[in-house]
């Protein structure tokens, strides 16, 4: 344990002690004539007491000195001392959100019974929703997109330096030939296609680096925009100067939260590269400007960028909120199955005030969005592709949403379909930038609020378990696979 929680924990046992024993701090300081101020210190954590103050203490309040001095604490504090122990304060993201490691401490010491009711509060709550650490840091890594409006000023100009000191052309969508010369050239990377499809368990990997011969092997089923998006993250961690990172995507592990946090910042900086802000401002105002709404607008803006509508959607929820001042959006990726009633949601972000999100682990289907007729319709596909834009109307408070849908097929599942939303609440700042809102063309949905339940027939009790299982033996077949490439490689 480190040096300072051993101080909490004595501080901790001090107090519970002196309070035991209807002492206040300066009637404590009276019975053994140490000061009221030494006492607080140790008491909050901060001062651990030499040899013969402790034996003071243990005599003055008729406690055994090897009780003051065990790390061991009563079932009232022990959750506390759990969490302590666990170092659990050291992988909270403290510092995104302005708080500092010690004032927890200070809250600890200060209200330990409290502080332990909500810490078991916490814990049941997560066991309840099955609430792992991965799903802790992506939320947490979702609070800073809020807390940052979801645009990050250093990355930007971090994008349009890299353009200027590499000589990358801003004023259109950069090719994934260009971003890899940049990365075999510049950071001295071997990329190899070949290797990571040989085995079935990498299915689910687009690429792995290997850090040690800078190896980057990239799956030969993905498509170009794919291939773009992984290139402009590559050279994101390098000019970004990120050392703590992931080599997989999507990833399969990870070692703590600043890994995730990179991951965002890295993904970030591709899209921003790929979808320079500039030039898709300037497409934007000529769209919104625009009394009809207009399909070729839309589709120009698509086939402008080398990019997957999903990235030129997640890069409109960085420009939308910031340039336009359209803070209250949502984004949701789904996969559907064809021919089912299957509509999982993968992907969700939200900004401020907003109607449509799911808050229950196995309630899949977000309450209150886009009516389930709406995707039914975005599902049934003749083409590879279909964009649709609507109202999303909700009568028991009176809010709507223009909704944007783009559904593609899956080149790699049978039958399956992505669909990414992007939802825009319609106020007031919205109707005077987007002159095509009134338009009669665009429909509009009544949405009530609906609780979409899974049913579960011939329900046994490992069902759910084989699932999760079946899931862990898959990510560690293919982590060997990605230790065996890491051991070919380097």
């Amino acid at each position: 344990m480190e040096e300072e929680y051993i101080k909490l924990i004595f501080g901790l046992k001090l107090k519970q002690i002196r309070s035991k024993k209807n002492l206040s701090l300066f009637g404590l300081s009276k019975l053994t004539g140490l000061s009221k101020s030494y006492l607080n210190e140790i008491e909050k954590g901060k001062k651990y007491p030499k040899t013969d103050k402790i034996a003071l203490l243990a005599e003055k309040l008729e406690v055994p000195y090897d009780n003051m001095v065990s790390l061991k604490l009563d079932k009232n504090l022990a959750p506390v001392g759990e969490l302590l122990k666990s170092k659990i304060l050291k992988e909270l993201p403290l510092e995104l959100f302005g708080i500092k490691e010690s004032d927890l401490i200070d809250i600890v010491a200060n209200a330990p019974t409290k502080v332990n009711t909500f810490i078991s509060t916490i814990i049941g709550i997560a066991k309840q929703y099955n609430f792992g650490k991965e799903n802790f840091y992506l939320a947490s890594v979702r609070s800073h997109q809020e807390a940052n409006n979801n645009f990050f000023p250093d990355i930007e100009k971090a994008v349009v330096s890299l353009s200027i000191s590499h000589q990358i052309d801003l004023s259109k969508s950069v090719s994934s030939e260009e971003l890899q010369e940049i990365l075999v050239e510049e950071y001295g990377y071997t990329v190899l296609e070949e290797d990571l499809t040989k085995h079935q368990e990498s299915d689910g990997l687009r690429s792995i680096f290997i850090p040690k011969t800078k190896t980057l092997l990239v799956s030969n089923h993905i498509d170009h925009t794919q291939k773009t998006f992984i290139y402009a993250k590559e050279i994101g961690y390098n000019y970004l100067d990120i050392q703590d990172r992931l080599y997989t995507f999507t990833w399969i592990k990870f070692e703590n939260f600043d890994q995730v946090l990179n991951n965002f910042y890295a993904s970030y900086f591709a899209g921003a590269l790929i979808i320079p802000r500039t030039l898709i401002r300037n497409q934007l105002d000529e769209f919104l400007a625009k009394t009809k709404f207009d399909w070729r607008s839309i589709i120009a803006i698509k086939n402008g960028y080398n990019a997957s509508p999903e990235t030129i959607y997640q890069r409109l929820t960085n420009i939308l909120p910031n340039d336009y001042h359209f803070e209250n959006l949502f984004f949701l990726r789904f996969s559907h199955k064809a021919d089912t009633e299957r509509f999982e949601i993968t992907k969700e972000f939200h900004l401020t005030h907003h109607m449509p999100q799911g808050n229950e682990v196995d309630e899949k289907f977000c309450r209150r969005w886009v009516s389930i007729g709406v995707l039914k319709k975005i599902g049934e596909m003749t083409g590879s592709r279909r964009m649709e834009v609507c109202i999303s109307r909700h009568p028991l408070n009176g809010q709507d949403y223009l909704i944007f849908c783009s559904t593609n097929k899956d080149a790699r599942r049978k039958d399956e379909f992505q669909s990414i939303v992007l939802g825009l609440l319609v106020n007031q700042q919205l109707r005077k930038r987007i002159r095509f809102i009134d338009d009669s063309n665009i429909k509009t949905y009544e949405v009530e609020e609906t609780y979409e339940r899974w049913e579960i027939y011939d329900y046994q009790v490992r069902n759910r378990p084989a699932q999760v299982l079946q899931q862990k033996e898959k990510n560690s077949k293919t982590e060997q696979v990605v230790s065996e490439l890491q051991r070919k490689y380097s």
